[in-house]
């Protein structure tokens, strides 16, 4: 039986600027972005999850909203682009607690290079993963928007 990962995000955005944790793994693609997220563990809920991950890989305390997106990673489906595990990840509209700077943590992972408000106007010109850079900033117009996101779909639109 397929084993499916289950992963929590925080989606957060102030003065029309999203917070990113930012990695570099040179041997591979250089620097690119991620939303603070990561697995759920054992005992834990989605909601926990995204709180544990904000604080962890950005340091900052946050009030979970409502789910934004759920992304799936099939990886038949997208020809083990990124492993052999199957993932489903809820990313959840935040807000940062009053009082709070987002900072690099104290022990980060290695590949772990910053903490970044980054502009949405310049969200295009980073690379970010997964890669729903237009679906984030339709989401954050307030209009109709894609709120669930598979792998393959976003490896289609690119060809």
């Amino acid at each position: 039986m397929e084993k499916i990962r289950l992963r929590a995000a925080a989606l957060i955005i102030e003065n029309e600027a999203i917070l990113l944790v930012e990695y570099n793994n040179d041997e591979e693609e250089g620097v690119h972005y991620n939303l603070p997220a990561g697995g759920v563990e054992p005992g834990e809920t989605l909601v926990e999850a995204a709180i544990r991950e904000a604080k962890e890989e950005a340091s900052v305390e946050i009030e979970v909203g409502p789910v934004a997106f759920v992304y799936e990673y099939q990886p038949a489906k997208n020809h083990y682009i990124y492993g052999d595990v199957h993932s489903v990840g809820i990313t959840f509209a935040c807000k940062r607690k009053e009082g709070s700077v987002p900072r690099q943590p104290d022990r980060p992972d290695s590949h772990q290079t910053g903490v970044k408000w980054i502009p949405l106007a310049q969200l295009n010109s980073i690379r970010l993963y997964p890669e729903i850079t237009q679906d984030i900033l339709d989401y954050y117009a307030g209009g109709t928007y894609r709120n669930y996101i598979e792998e393959h779909e976003i490896q289609r639109e690119k060809r």
